[in-house]
């Protein structure tokens, strides 16, 4: 599935979509920077609450398919658009984390 369908199916709002037909696999739900770079796999679907410019780098060297902010965090515009010039999918939720995982894992990622 790709990251675009998981998002309509989600109802997430986007924030930065550079590759929104990239196919993603798997979960990875995380605040703490330094776990999520040495646990979140490729390709990942990446689940947080943490809104810094600093989950952008991590999204990169992870290498995840997507960053779903979730209970409505959001970013300030710097974010956003370093999440763009750094090609990282990037979106918002209202739903608990909870939430947006078993839904995912409904939807069979």
């Amino acid at each position: 599935m790709t990251v675009h369908e998981m998002a309509k199916t989600l109802e997430l709002t986007p924030l930065s979509v550079t590759d929104g037909e990239r196919e993603f696999s798997g979960v990875y739900i995380g605040d703490l920077l330094s776990w999520v770079m040495g646990r979140a796999k490729s390709d990942n679907v990446w689940i947080t609450i943490m809104s810094n410019i600093n989950i952008v780098a991590v999204a990169s060297l992870a290498d995840v398919a997507c960053i779903i902010l979730a209970e409505g965090v959001t970013v300030d515009e710097n974010v956003r658009t370093t999440a763009e010039a750094k090609g990282i999918n990037l979106y918002s939720s209202e739903k608990t984390a909870y939430e947006l995982a078993s839904m995912l894992a409904r939807i069979d990622v």
